[in-house]
């Protein structure tokens, strides 16, 4: 007999080879119809397969927020089985689930385009109608492969062929057609439901391979419900409307071109947002403690290779070699450099914790389908800062840490932030013992977080080759996630360049380095807070945040009055003196998304007033030119500055 554990704490004892579904069943008809499948010590089953002896084992319904990733991957199946029926000879090669929805590799000689996706969709809904059922079944290589050689499936056949031989060889079908998968899924096409889309086509090279065969990918989405299908479908037209890249356009902020990929080419608007956050954060770090460096752009192969970069993480490295035969390469981190000025001059335990920051440019390689606006660039400005403390000071280091970005985060605009431990990845430096350390004092942050209110969770291997990290993830006006802060406990680099400390007894001792960034990229960050605030900035951010607009050329010298006491206030303003209709100005200057637009004309002149309006009012206040100006200046302090 085996011994099954309920999620309630309940015991049972069942028969060898009991499967879920026999399980479902013998406690309710009603529970095995709505159950899809199962998890077995948290991780998904098939229903259909055996329970282990010893697991707690869970009922997963289609309402299950675990049946998302279910929902999509049989929609991908489908997906596959509606493009063969309707186009043969199409060979199919992979189908994985993704962030927010799936998509299908195909090889074909016409690619597909967005018009198929009408009856593709159709067929679509015919194979979920049909509710046929998913089956596993185990085969043998040969079996495999004969079976897919003779169905004209190359792609598949090499799939086999990589299957390493001690992992069984899975195949499920539903109804006459099968495909490779790992799985798991559902009890039957049916449980899909009808809430999916087909959103793009896109090429891809099978493997990401240049060198091989260009695929057909379709991407799609699926949702428990048509519901939460429409919110995202609308969602993503709400993502589109706010692009950082339009709206970089429209308010003439920054640009790219082909000379300098995945490098930002900043206007002076744009450059003035930049400052405003760099000078932003400059005051929070000094307030904090912290100490400003600057460390060398191009370095030496050789420092690379002693932080453990050279080994695993050359590929997204920018190299050169000079004409003396050295290898430098351009930095794609701030921490080696940082451990050098550590390392210059003897350093005792009463000088810990010492807080180093920098604004430091780095560049890394992202493959040119990856670049997105100045989201995804190569070369980019971190508000990188590293700590060298002792163990003892991690707990109070990374709490102090955590205060600051939440701060920090509530200032832009943002208070829906999840905190979650990334634990060791495969590729990384340093013994097991070291990283045991590491990960049990990040542990106990994330604990300490949870205990004062702050969602927390763990993302398992996600963390950099050097030490594990807490990342910040938080969420924008319209719902997405995006991960911006980090605070990473590294026992690994101080000790691979031989960074020392003289201790209470005279002694050497190694620092724990903690890397720390708060908006992480400045340029991502940016975007972040376009999109965030849809170009609406706030005043304090705003780069441009007054224009003067003449209504008549008599108010031109009146216009150049405003602009010397707004600048006196420390307003960033400009006047605009043309010769045009202020109905033309006011919608150029809105558009633009200039804050606040002060309209002249003879009676302001005359009663030395101004009608202010306000970005997305159709209203006009008339006040005075002082109270303006002063309520203006007042409400363009920035959040920190209002504190002190």
């Amino acid at each position: 007999m085996i011994t099954v554990r309920f999620p309630d704490g309940a015991e049972r004892q069942f028969s060898p080879g009991t499967t879920g579904l026999d399980i479902a069943k013998g406690i309710s008809p009603s529970l095995a119809k709505r159950t899809v499948a199962m998890a077995q010590d948290g991780v998904l089953a098939d229903l259909a397969d055996p329970v282990r002896d010893g697991a707690k084992l869970e009922f997963i319904s289609r309402e299950d927020p675990r049946a998302l990733e279910l929902i999509r991957h049989d929609c991908a199946h489908v997906l596959a089985e509606a493009v063969q029926s309707l186009f043969p000879g199409t060979q199919v090669t992979i189908g994985p689930v993704i962030d927010n929805g799936f998509y299908y590799d195909f090889f074909r000689n016409e690619p597909f385009t967005p018009e198929d996706f009408e009856s593709i969709e159709k067929k679509m809904r015919e194979i979920v109608a049909r509710d046929a059922a998913f089956t596993k079944e185990v085969w043998s290589r040969a079996q495999a492969i004969s079976h897919f050689e003779k169905a004209g499936e190359a792609f598949k056949v090499e799939l086999v062929e990589t299957i390493p031989a001690d992992q069984d060889l899975k195949i499920y079908k539903q109804g006459d057609w099968l495909d490779l998968c790992r799985g798991p899924h559902m009890t039957s096409t049916g449980k899909i439901g009808t809430a999916f889309k087909l959103m793009k086509v896109a090429g891809a090279y099978w493997r990401g391979d240049s060198t091989k065969p260009m695929l057909s990918r379709i991407y799609g989405t699926a949702f428990a419900r048509q519901e939460e299908l429409d919110a995202y479908i609308k969602q993503l037209e709400e993502a589109e409307r706010r692009d950082h890249r339009r709206l970089g356009r429209e308010m003439n902020l920054f640009h790219f071109q082909e000379e300098g990929p995945g490098t930002v080419f900043w206007h002076p608007k744009g450059w003035t947002l930049f400052q405003s956050l760099i000078n932003y954060m400059r005051r929070r770090q000094e307030k904090a403690g912290y100490i400003e460096v600057n460390t060398p752009q191009v370095l030496d192969r050789a420092l690379w290779e002693t932080s453990g970069h050279w080994q695993t993480y050359r590929e997204n490295m920018f190299l050169t070699k000079t004409e003396d035969d050295r290898t430098f390469a351009l930095k794609p981190m701030n921490c080696p450099g940082h451990v050098q000025i550590f390392k210059n001059g003897l350093k005792s335990y009463r000088d810990l914790p010492l807080k180093i920051a920098e604004f430091g440019i780095v560049h890394r390689y992202e493959p040119s389908g990856a670049l997105h606006g100045i989201m995804r660039v190569r070369a980019f400005t971190q508000d990188d800062a590293h700590i060298f403390c002792t163990e003892e000071q991690i707990m109070d280091e990374a709490m102090k840490i955590n205060d600051l970005i939440m701060s920090i985060y509530e200032d832009f605009g943002f208070s829906d932030v999840v905190v979650k431990l990334s634990t060791r990845p495969e590729k990384r430096v340093g013994g097991d013992d070291v990283w045991d350390k590491a990960e049990a004092a990040l542990m106990r942050v994330l604990e300490r977080l949870s205990e004062k209110g702050i969602r927390t969770g763990v993302n398992p291997g996600e963390g950099a080759f050097y030490g594990p990290k807490l990342e910040y993830t938080l969420r924008d006006a319209i719902g997405r996630e995006w991960q911006c802060g980090t605070t990473q406990v590294d026992f690994n680099l101080p000790s691979r360049f031989g960074a020392f400390y003289i201790g209470p007894t005279s002694d050497k001792v190694t620092p724990v380095m903690i890397h720390r960034a708060m908006f992480g990229s400045l340029e991502r960050f940016t975007g972040i807070l376009i999109e965030h605030y849809a170009g609406h900035l706030p005043l304090w951010l705003s780069p441009l945040q007054i224009v003067v607009c003449t209504i008549t050329s008599e108010a031109d010298d009146y216009a150049m009055q405003i602009l010397a006491e707004a600048r006196k206030r420390g307003l960033r303003i400009e006047a605009d003196l043309r010769n045009e209709k202020i109905n033309y100005k006011v919608r150029e200057h809105s558009l633009s998304k200039i804050p606040v637009q002060l309209a002249i004309g003879k009676r302001e002149i005359e009663e030395r007033r101004v009608s202010v309006r306000r970005l997305g009012s159709q209203q006009q206040t008339s006040m005075s030119l002082d109270e303006a100006l002063d309520t203006l200046a007042a409400e363009a302090v920035a959040p920190d500055m209002k504190r002190n």
